[in-house]
């Protein structure tokens, strides 16, 4: 029976389903898969596992053949093309001062056409430079220009946290982060502590940002006056994860509660 494995193609694509066929996969086989751009060379990076109770989806593709040594000579003969596309494209794009930045050289598994990744501020005039690429190593050359994020994904590198980069572990899609998650969440909103490599937002703001939304809600906010057993106050700190709060008392002490020892009465005072 046909079973269902993830495979990630490339060094920063993402984990896909496909269907094993006949073939027993199990982690770190090295497979020929049938993907958008033609046969490609992948990692099994999810064990196979059974169909859902939906039975397989009817667009999911399917494992070619378990990776041959002509395969992986293949693979290693387009990884060293890369490597001289990349080379030869980097000295053009300064000889001819484009505006733009190399990120990355790919070229398809059957040579059919040379993928050239890099970012630029604005639109770019390309044209004698892809001139030059083609007089050069004859075949179709397609510029594809990318975001920041996915610049950071393809490049990688070590975040603030000092492990890799998530786009380049695991995201599989970049959801969009807002200045209100990180408010949420009580975080310094200095930009250098809350910026990634890519000099956006980091993505991991939006990891915890519905559990702080939610635990938030019967929550007293910052400035607002409460009753506890000590006496009257205003809140002057939330500790979401610890779910306590530390109050200013009126008489000028300060105290750290448990959100439930809260007095749900209105205070006798009025806010200030």
């Amino acid at each position: 029976m046909n079973k269902v494995v993830g495979v990630q193609v490339g060094k920063s694509g993402k984990l896909s389903s496909f269907d094993t066929g006949h073939f027993v996969l199990q982690k770190g086989n090295l497979v020929m898969v049938e993907t958008e751009l033609g046969p490609a060379l992948g990692m099994v990076c999810a064990a196979p596992r059974k169909w859902g109770e939906d039975g397989p989806p009817k667009r999911l593709r399917k494992v070619l053949r378990v990776a041959s040594e002509k395969d992986l000579e293949r693979h290693e003969k387009n990884h060293r093309l890369n490597q001289e596309i990349s080379s030869f494209c980097t000295k053009r794009i300064k000889e001819r001062s484009l505006p733009m930045i190399l990120v990355g050289v790919e070229r398809l598994f059957d040579g059919s056409k040379v993928m050239v990744y890099f970012t630029a501020d604005g639109r770019v005039d390309f044209r004698e430079l892809v001139k030059d690429l083609v007089q050069k190593f004859h075949t179709r050359i397609e510029m594809r220009q990318i975001g920041v994020r996915h610049q950071a994904k393809m490049v990688g590198g070590l975040g603030n946290c000092g492990r890799q980069l998530c786009c380049t572990g695991f995201l599989n899609s970049f959801d969009p982060v807002s200045i209100k998650m990180a408010k949420e969440q009580n975080l310094s909103l200095n930009p250098t502590k809350i910026s990634g490599m890519c000099g956006r937002l980091m993505c991991c703001l939006a990891y915890e940002f519905k559990y702080y939304e939610n635990a938030k809600k019967d929550i007293p906010k910052v400035g607002k006056r409460v009753n506890t057993k000590q006496g009257e106050g205003k809140v002057v700190r939330q500790n979401i994860l610890k779910k306590t709060l530390t109050v200013s008392l009126d008489g000028g002490e300060d105290i750290e509660i448990s959100t439930k020892d809260i007095i749900r009465n209105k205070p006798n005072s009025k806010a200030k």
